[in-house]
């Protein structure tokens, strides 16, 4: 197998970050347009990840959060994202490396990303090509009928629900 002296996978994982950080600051200046709304998916522990010790023991592997209709001071920088969420009636604020996340995806529009975090992937194609993922992976977000589904909880992370806290 020829070696990779380019890096392609890392150019893609970062114009891909790249978009996504886009999205983010747009949604920062202008608000979300339409039903635009957000599945992230970060690791909890990665470097650079800010939560507070109750959403941490919550949540040790990985978090899933949508940005929909009650988030606020979303502030988006080269490197990662902050917003403020609330978490069973408690407002929380939310500090998330670009790095730390391994999934993105926009179920109105249909669109979706999936990232390899750092863990994931060797340090180099040198140390052992076979074994290089891909760093990114362009997704199809579910269609509207299947949103439910994507957000059922999956083995080591749950979705929560805005929804959930609202007053009704």
């Amino acid at each position: 197998m020829a070696t990779d002296h380019i890096r392609y996978d890392v150019l893609v994982r970062e114009a891909l970050r790249e978009v996504l950080r886009r999205v983010l600051a747009d949604a920062a200046e202008h608000g979300l347009p339409g039903d635009h709304h957000f599945f992230i998916t970060f690791v909890s522990t990665a470097d650079g990840v800010k939560l507070s010790p109750r959403l941490l023991a919550q949540y040790p592997e990985e978090m899933t959060v949508i940005l929909q209709h009650q988030f606020w001071d979303l502030v988006v920088t080269e490197d990662r994202f902050e917003v403020g969420l609330s978490f069973g009636g408690i407002p929380e604020r939310l500090v998330i490396p670009f790095s730390a996340i391994k999934s993105f995806s926009d179920p109105s529009a249909p669109f979706g990303l999936q990232f390899d975090t750092a863990d994931d992937l060797p340090e180099s194609a040198d140390e052992n090509p076979e074994a290089a993922l891909p760093a990114t992976s362009a997704l199809p977000a579910p269609a509207k009928e299947a949103t439910d589904e994507r957000a059922k909880p999956t083995e080591g992370a749950e979705v929560v629900r805005l929804d959930r806290f609202r007053k009704k």
